[in-house]
């Protein structure tokens, strides 16, 4: 789930939604998920001083809670 919900809202906001890529991997009770986007795109993803970057994690914090895990969010 989390990780669809990443890739969605990365494909709404980059300009080349076909570069977007989400990489899921588990260690332990917690998930590391990666993405991938186009480097002209690497900034739209980011935000201003990483705002877009920091609500998306929000939004995982909410995801993990409500599984009880922990969810990070490494953007390439």
């Amino acid at each position: 789930m989390e990780k669809e919900l990443v890739e969605y809202i990365a494909k709404n906001l980059v300009n080349d939604p076909s570069q977007v890529e989400v990489n899921a991997k588990k260690v332990g009770s917690s998930t590391i998920l990666e993405l991938h986007v186009a480097r002209g795109d690497m900034g739209r993803v980011i935000g201003k001083s990483g705002r877009v970057a920091n609500a998306i994690r929000s939004l995982l914090r909410v995801v993990a809670t409500q599984k009880d895990t922990r969810i990070t969010l490494e953007i390439d």
